[in-house]
C-alpha cells in the first residue's frame, strides 16, 4: 500500500478519534469538570487541523479524483445524502470551530457556550459522518 493509499484509512482515525475527544468533551462539560473539557476539546481540534491537512494533501496527490461509490438503491440515496449534508456542513464547521474556541481562550463563557449549542452537534455531525462515509467506499461495498 502506498502512502496515497493510506491516507484514506488514515483520515478516518483522525475523524475517529475526533468523536472519540468530542464525546468525552461533552461527557466532561456535562458534568462540571472544565479542565478535562478543555483538554479534550483542544486535543480535539488539534486531530482536527491534522485531519485537513492531510485530507487536503491526498486529494492533491490524487489531484482530486474522488472514489466513486459503487453501492446502488436505496443506500446509494442513503450514502449521497450523508455525503452532500457532510461536505456543506464540513464547509460551515470550520468557522464555527474557529468562533467558539476563540471565545473559550478570551474567557467570553456566556458567549461561548451559545456558540457551542450550535457548532458541537454540527462538528460531531461532519465527524461521524466522516467516518462512515469512509466505511460506505472502502469497506462496505
Amino acid at each position: 500500500m502506498t502512502f496515497t493509499e493510506a491516507l484514506p484509512t488514515l483520515n478516518a482515525c483522525l475523524n475517529g478519534i475526533a468523536t472519540l475527544l468530542l464525546t468525552a468533551g461533552f461527557f466532561y462539560i456535562k458534568t462540571g469538570r472544565e479542565q478535562a473539557h478543555r483538554a479534550c476539546m483542544l486535543s480535539a481540534f488539534s486531530v482536527s487541523v491534522i485531519f485537513l491537512f492531510f485530507y487536503v494533501l491526498h486529494k492533491w496527490l490524487v489531484q482530486g479524483v474522488h472514489t466513486p461509490f459503487a453501492g446502488e438503491g436505496l443506500w446509494r440515496a442513503v450514502y449521497y445524502a450523508m455525503l452532500i449534508s457532510h461536505i456543506l456542513l464540513a464547509m460551515l464547521i470550520v468557522p464555527l470551530v474557529l468562533t467558539t474556541l476563540t471565545l473559550a481562550i478570551r474567557g467570553k463563557r456566556e458567549r461561548h457556550k451559545k456558540w457551542a449549542r450550535w457548532t458541537f452537534p454540527i462538528w460531531y455531525y461532519v465527524s461521524v459522518t466522516g467516518v462512515l462515509i469512509y466505511a460506505f467506499l472502502y469497506h462496505w461495498w
